[in-house]
């Protein structure tokens, strides 16, 4: 009678919910362990790749018309005639306390250059993701819908001819027909949000589009590609059909769920190639975002601005794939379980 009364109590419930949080705790210790070498190789590498770089950052920064002495005078300010790990021992130490130290060229310091940069950077990103997710979700179910129907052809087309054009020059075109031709949109240039929503949203649109087109063909093939393959081999879809459920409601809210996981990986893996992408198109439009400052820091080889905008978008990436398996884990309990169980 004693063990029956001590099986009722509610010691379950509480195990369960422990359960229920410690995978995601497990999870998040585990990949903030790995951050900590990937990071530094990050940091370790740029550092010696823009040591490496031909030129000086003395002589970079006063000109050709600068002389030794006026040179060798800015090293030293600088601290660039130490050794190579003795300046990176250096930044790593100061880094680590959350000082990224200041520009070379304009003395700024590099926090404050990343909070005025960043914004912009990751408004566009947020925005191009945004709009290539819109359309990629009711484009890939029509896809699927009729295999190598109508739609399917004509997106399986644009797809093609979205992936096998560059993002720069795609720019370009929408520059000359939106902005050229049409006057719909500006060619370059950014509005605040805190100037107006409208005016804010027309200045990113042309570098949204221009990164977000390309990620919408790849998505939707993809995307659909994952459906059919759940239409066609999946016993979960054959008892929902079989139970009297319409094609449409099968695919949505059998196939389409499931379907979500792979597309949910590949964005998440994405983030560090668009980052890249961001360079050039913030570049063409006149974005002041934090790619058009990584480009003006390898220019002057101005390195610590070079490291601390390096740190954060690798700190980015590494978020951002952490946050993809934790989604992974709050969408679907099997997997919460099976990592509980492990």
């Amino acid at each position: 009678m004693s063990t029956t009364v001590a099986q009722a109590t509610p010691v379950p419930r509480r195990s369960s919910a422990g359960a229920l949080g410690s995978p995601a705790v497990r999870l998040i210790g585990k990949r903030l362990a790995t951050a900590i070498p990937v990071l530094w190789g990050v940091t370790f590498l740029t550092f010696l790749v823009i040591n490496r770089l031909p030129g000086d950052a003395a002589q970079q920064l006063l000109g050709i018309n600068a002389t030794q002495q006026q040179i060798h005078e800015l090293r030293a300010k600088l601290n660039l005639d130490e050794p190579f790990l003795t300046r990176y021992g250096h930044w790593l130490g100061h880094a680590v306390t959350g000082d990224l130290g200041s520009s070379f060229a304009s003395d700024q310091s590099v926090t404050s250059i990343l909070s005025e940069r960043l914004p912009v950077t990751f408004e566009l990103l947020a925005y191009a993701l945004v709009v290539s997710l819109v359309f990629t979700v009711p484009v890939a179910l029509l896809a699927a819908r009729r295999p190598n129907g109508i739609v399917d052809r004509v997106t399986m087309a644009v797809s093609m001819a979205g992936l096998s054009i560059a993002n720069y020059v795609l720019a370009l075109i929408l520059v000359y027909v939106f902005a050229v031709k049409l006057e719909w949109l500006p060619a370059i240039g950014y509005v605040n949000p805190s100037d107006g929503i409208g005016p804010f949203l027309k200045s990113l649109t042309l570098p949204a589009i221009s990164i977000g087109f390309p990620l919408f063909c790849f998505y939707t093939r993809l995307l659909r590609a994952d459906i059919l393959e759940q239409m066609q081999g999946e016993d979960y879809v054959v008892t929902a059909a079989a139970k009297g459920l319409g094609p449409w409601r099968v695919l949505v809210r059998h196939a389409l769920p499931n379907s979500l996981f792979g597309l949910l990986t590949v964005v998440g893996l994405n983030l560090g190639t668009l980052i890249g992408v961001t360079v050039i198109i913030e570049s063409i439009f006149a974005l002041p975002g934090i790619g058009q400052a990584l480009l003006e820091a390898i220019n002057n080889r101005d390195i610590l601005v070079v490291q601390g905008i390096v740190l954060v978008l690798a700190v980015v990436v590494v978020l951002a794939n952490l946050l993809t398996d934790l989604l992974y884990v709050v969408l679907d309990p099997r997997i919460r379980y099976g990592r509980t169980a492990a």
